[in-house]
């Protein structure tokens, strides 16, 4: 058989396959595994006294595999260079050109917006060079962020604490947690009052509730006096409605998802991390065997700030939506969204790569966290294209003794987009408000029940992984490809605790922080951060050199840390220990957390007087099944994590399930959960109650019993020997 004449290199051997299925006997295709050739990891790597020149080596351990595609480059007439779409895919390609040697003869690049048979074939039908642009732009960033790593971190570890480390945009987003506990700390609370009046209709049967609106206009209750004057006023007194206005209200679908959008929809919805995110979009991006399809590309790219959909995709989508809906629900026409300022708008927006394989088709052939995902990227991009939510409202006024009370109340007319699919909120939604009756002008009713409550502001909310991602999109730090890493890398480094879904400083975070905004305040500074991201845009259009970006930040960069080496000269930063409620049984302090070789631990903080020390354990929701007491969460000697009751081996009870905060409803204990990823159903333990799930149907993988193992044997050897007697 003749040696294929074309070979086409990606970087994941899901990617491989999926390709491998659209290109003929002529190509082959192999993957690269990620890069062959990065900086160095022991030095820096970079040469700052000549040119910022970078020292790349191939990748320790993929000796065999730079061989193996040397090989099969040696032997190809040509070598498609076909990594993602973006500067990382870009710079890639480039290392894999310089590292397989390359000739630019026959050396081409190709992208795949997403991966079809039509994009694919289209894609290699019209090749073209390696953009030394896009990759300037990302050795740039690769560069910056070794730089400021390896210069910052050794002042770290003689300044705060060994082990540490310093990144550049990580920082910043620090930052903006930290600034924000200290927002939650110096916010003042404002007290303030509501008041609800039950009126009961004097003509007709029904009643409706009104609150406090104002005068002539709308005012604040803001204290308890106010609120009891208002009362005395209308106590007894007759209300009439003064105002009924009737309208419709309409509600357009959000545009299709972008990396940010689509991280922090995936965060509130399904639970997801950035990381698991991107994670899961990359496979549905590379591909999936779908039944029926073979290996399919199911998503477009996945790392765009774009909200540009195509022609087509969008027809298909009208069709799509005619047919299984009706023609009233479709937008009318394409329903094109413009992109945010200063977008790079690349690539489309992500969407399904074929409308028509809807999830509950498919749903089969993925996994339970690529359903969910690829349901909420289907459901958005299909939402994007349907007509908009109509809503009838109403907004009733009345007045008693010069004061106004308001009642308002919308319902679904027309479902629209709304039938599909509904963007989630970051804060919690408004609680329906009740039908009001078939009111009119001049209509009579008088006081029922008059409840009067206080209430008092609440400081700013801390940061989810979704509201940070948003604010890091807003304020210009990052790019959809760097959103992902950047959460996970600062609570990886423990400045950033992830507790309850929200995201705190630890005390680590804050001191580290400290020195940043008083010695290198450019480096964490917002705008500096924007600006920096915007030059790096300029190297990737061509209007900039990379060498004169890093030239310009390492000349102030480079006198930061002189600066900073003779300020701190003899100074050595003290992290705040985390006190716990835990009391030493020695001395009767309350006892901290410290680190130590192996992790975490509590210890008495009247060392070296008492040495009291104990592993630090976690309390977990629910309560003891057996004596009622608290629930924590141990590891074993293997490093497993379980749950057992606080009073140890005098209780005796202990679970791998997870204790949950939900109580059953038939016996009240608290419910348990598998453990593992993503939301699992909460189920009784209780043998005793209604509700109780036997261990075999909670969901784990059935253990093989050595009765099956051995019948399993005894029918293979049977086999074995009728085909010894055949021969």
């Amino acid at each position: 058989m003749a040696t294929p004449s074309n070979l086409v290199i990606v970087e994941s051997p899901s990617k491989a396959k999926t390709i491998g299925k659209y290109l003929g006997p002529d190509y082959t295709v192999k993957a690269s595994m990620g890069h062959l050739r990065d900086l160095p990891k022991s030095t820096m790597g970079v040469d700052l006294e000549h040119g910022f020149t970078p020292k790349y080596l191939p990748v320790a351990g993929k000796e065999d595999l730079i061989k193996e595609l040397k090989k099969a480059a040696a032997q190809a007439d040509t070598v498609y260079l076909a990594t993602d779409p973006d500067r990382e895919g870009e710079a890639i390609s480039w290392h894999l050109k310089e590292l397989l040697l390359l000739p630019d003869s026959k050396t081409r690049r190709v992208t795949f917006n997403e991966i079809t048979q039509k994009v694919v074939r289209e894609s290699i039908a019209n090749p073209r060079d390696i953009d030394y642009d896009l990759v300037d732009a990302q050795q740039a960033r690769r560069l910056l962020d070794r730089i400021v790593g390896y210069q910052l971190s050794p002042l770290l570890w003689k300044k705060v604490r060994r082990g540490l480390s310093a990144g550049r945009v990580q920082s910043v987003a620090t930052r903006l947690v930290v600034d924000r506990e200290n927002e939650i700390r110096a916010f003042v609370p404002q007290e303030y009052w509501t008041l609800d009046v039950t009126l009961n209709r004097m003509e007709k049967p029904g009643s409706f509730v009104a609150r406090y609106y104002g005068g002539d206009k709308k005012q604040e209750l803001e204290k308890e006096q106010q609120v009891d004057a208002v009362i005395a006023d209308i106590t007894g007194k007759t209300f009439t409605v003064t105002s009924v206005k009737r309208a419709e209200k309409k509600r357009t679908a959000a545009p299709p998802f972008t990396t940010s959008t689509l991280q922090q929809e995936a965060s509130r919805k399904l639970n997801m991390t950035p990381k698991r995110t991107m994670a899961i979009a990359q496979q549905l991006y590379e591909g999936v065997d779908v039944e029926g399809e073979g290996t399919t590309g199911l998503i477009t790219y996945m790392r765009t700030d774009s909200l540009r959909l195509s022609d087509e995709a969008m027809a298909a989508a009208a069709d799509f939506i005619k047919h299984r809906y009706g023609k009233e629900y479709y937008y009318g026409s394409f329903h094109v969204f413009k992109s945010k300022s200063g977008a790079q708008d690349a690539h489309e927006a992500i969407r399904p790569t074929h409308v028509e394989l809807d999830p509950e088709r498919i749903q089969k052939s993925l996994t339970k966290e690529q359903y969910k995902l690829y349901k909420l990227i289907w459901s958005r991009f299909l939402a994007s294209q349907m007509a908009s939510a109509v809503y009838d409202t109403v907004s009733i006024d009345t007045q008693c003794a010069g004061h106004t009370f308001r009642s308002s109340h919308q319902s679904v007319k027309f479902s629209g987009f709304i039938a599909v699919y509904e963007e989630g909120r970051d804060e919690e939604a408004e609680t329906a408000d009740s039908p009001l009756p078939d009111l009119q002008e001049g209509e009579k009713a008088s006081a029922g029940k008059i409840e009067k409550e206080q209430h008092f502001t609440q400081p700013p909310a801390r940061y989810t992984e979704a509201t940070l991602v948003k604010a890091m999109e807003e304020k210009g730090v990052g790019r959809p490809s760097t959103y992902a890493s950047i959460v996970s890398t600062i609570q990886d480094r423990e400045y950033v605790l992830k507790a309850d879904k929200r995201l705190a400083p630890t005390p680590l975070g804050e001191v580290v922080n400290s020195l940043m905004v008083e010695r290198f305040n450019d480096i964490v500074d917002v705008e500096f951060t924007a600006n920096m991201e915007n030059k790096l845009d300029d190297v990737e259009t061509g209007a900039r050199k990379w060498k004169e970006v890093l030239g310009e930040f390492y000349q102030d960069f480079r006198q930061e840390l002189v600066d900073a080496e003779v300020a701190l000269q003899g100074v050595r930063l003290k992290v705040p220990e985390e006190e716990t409620e835990e009391i030493c049984e020695v001395c009767g302090k309350k006892m901290v957390i410290k680190d130590g070789r192996f992790g975490k631990f509590l210890a008495c903080p009247g060392w070296p007087e008492c040495k009291n020390t104990k592993p630090l354990v976690e309390k977990m929701p629910g309560r003891c099944p057996i004596c009622g007491s608290a629930i924590l969460k141990r590891k074993s000697k293997k490093g497993y994590p379980y749950y057992a009751c606080e009073k140890g081996t005098e209780c005796g009870f202990m679970s791998w399930d997870v204790p949950t905060e939900l109580d059953c409803p038939g016996c009240g204990q608290t419910l348990f959960k598998k453990s593992g990823r993503g939301r699992m159903k909460p189920f009784c333990i209780n043998e005793k109650c209604e509700h109780f799930l036997p261990e075999e149907k909670r969901g784990y993988f059935k253990k093989k019993s050595e009765t099956d193992e051995g019948t399993k044997k005894t029918a293979a050897k049977k086999t074995a020997k009728k085909k010894e007697g055949s021969k």
